[in-house]
């Protein structure tokens, strides 16, 4: 049996059987990567030695007793490594603590398993930015599995893992959740502490679960979420119990339908499954209402002065001198910083930090940076003014299917586009799931679509219920 193609409900039942042992699961989960992992990418590094260790102690009768969880390669787990997929720390660092979520997970007898690929510090849409390797999509390994967190989405879809964590700074979970087809979750900002998590933009960032359903979903995030006395950001908010969501009916559920994300630039046969779920909810008694964001046209260009601006700070501690790569090249200080950098940082990530030093700089930070959050408190308004009227939002997560690896490579604005359905979300802190709606069919292979469901601040007992309804359905 390979435990990696079980639920987190289904490998409990196994233990509580008598059936797997934590060790078995491990030794089973190390196998299935062994073998398939080489095709797909979707691992950076996995330590089964220290994970075997873990299992010895691990306490079944927790909630997440003996369930291996991979981690997106910015989490820092004690005593593995953490390079963020970048040149610039891979081989060079090996976490001396754990991040919140990771003393979370471990709290509840979960074993952190595995280093999952992503683009670079977590900048990109397709994991084709990977400083380390690339990553493929399980149902197409000429495709892109999506981004950020596209190897914690695709090591879940691969059967390579019981279940991951990525981050979500405006799309990262969603977006390969969808290309995926698995189920990906982007709390509240402030829902889940981003304590111990590499940096990218920190008003945008939030860690969140990647898993086979929305039950286990629910089940991850009860996990990692709640206060965090090391992150100033943290809400201090009781975390309900999300799976009593799951299961309850959806009558009368009001959903939102912003006619900005029904508009030109959708595939039709996208467009078709996002519609053909939102007819099956309404089956199911809830009632879809149009609305709308008028805001959305400026999110991309907001979300990326606002988190170009943030990179900009919060790399400017990789400089060669404290932890991570050193130019060996350099004969000054100066040379140092420029050197160190320009070797370990690959082209989007420099890309990046000249985007965001430009528009932070003195006579450009009024004209940019100033009215960028100007903007994004609009685009927050048109949420708070949506939710008056709608318990949820549901739209497509991405324009098109998973496309293959090189197709957008060589035009940047393209890519940013990608993500025109999922970084409002993050720009005004609401909640967001993915849920597979079905595939459709592209150069012989059948490609996930998934339906995006937007919630209330701290509303993710909505989404759950609504997720797990069309699940269920």
């Amino acid at each position: 049996m390979n435990a990696a193609e079980l639920t987190i409900s289904q490998l409990r039942e196994a233990y509580s059987k008598g059936d797997l042992t934590p060790a078995d699961a491990l030794q089973s989960i190390a196998s299935a990567i062994d073998e398939t992992d080489g095709d797909i990418g979707g691992y950076l590094s996995y330590d089964l030695e220290l994970a075997l260790k873990d299992a010895e102690s691990v306490d079944l009768s927790k909630p997440l007793g003996g369930v291996p969880i991979a981690l997106k390669d910015l989490i820092n787990a004690e005593g593995q490594p953490c390079a963020a997929a970048s040149r610039i720390l891979d081989g060079k660092y090996q976490s001396p603590y754990d991040a919140t979520v990771v003393r979370k997970l471990r709290e509840a007898g979960a074993i952190p398993f595995g280093r999952a690929n992503m683009d670079e510090f977590a900048m990109g849409s397709s994991n084709e930015n990977s400083g380390i390797k690339p990553c493929r999509n399980p149902h197409d390994t000429d495709r892109i599995p999506g981004g950020s967190s596209g190897g914690s989405a695709a090591v879940v879809a691969a059967k390579t893992a019981v279940a991951a964590l990525g981050t979500d700074t405006g799309g990262s979970i969603r977006q390969p959740a969808s290309h995926c087809g698995v189920v990906g979750v982007k709390p509240t900002y402030g829902r889940v502490s981003r304590y111990g998590l590499i940096a990218f933009a920190s008003s945008l960032d939030q860690c969140g679960p990647l898993t086979k359903t929305v039950e286990d979903s629910a089940l991850l995030l009860q996990t990692i979420a709640g206060p965090c006395e090391r992150d100033s950001t943290c809400l201090d908010a009781e975390v309900p119990d999300y799976t009593a969501a799951i299961g309850q009916d959806i009558k009368g559920l009001k959903i939102g339908l912003p006619k900005e994300y029904f508009a030109e630039g959708l595939d039709p046969a996208v467009k078709e499954k996002v519609e053909n779920a939102l007819k099956t909810l309404e089956s199911l008694g809830a009632e879809t209402i149009e609305i709308s964001l008028p805001n959305t046209d400026h999110a991309v260009a907001t979300y990326y002065i606002i988190a170009t601006a943030e990179a900009s700070a919060n790399l400017a501690r990789f400089d060669g001198v404290r932890y991570g790569h050193r130019s060996q090249e350099a004969d000054d200080l100066l040379g140092v910083y420029e050197l160190s950098r320009d070797e370990g940082f690959g082209a989007e990530v420099k890309r990046r930090i000249l985007l965001g030093t430009y528009v932070l700089s003195s006579g450009y930070y009024d004209a940019y940076y100033l009215r960028a959050q100007k903007v994004r408190t609009l685009i927050r308004q048109d949420f708070t003014t949506a939710f008056e009227k709608v318990d949820v939002i549901a739209s497509p997560v991405s324009p098109t299917p998973a496309f293959k690896i090189g197709e957008k490579s060589s035009d940047p604005l393209a890519m940013y586009l990608a993500d025109i359905y999922t970084i409002s979300a993050n720009l005004a802190g609401v909640c967001g799931i993915s849920v597979p709606c079905g595939s459709v069919s592209e150069g012989g292979s059948d490609l996930p679509v998934g339906l995006q469901l937007l919630g209330k601040p701290l509303g993710e007992s909505d989404l759950f219920r609504a997720a797990h309804a069309l699940e269920t359905a």
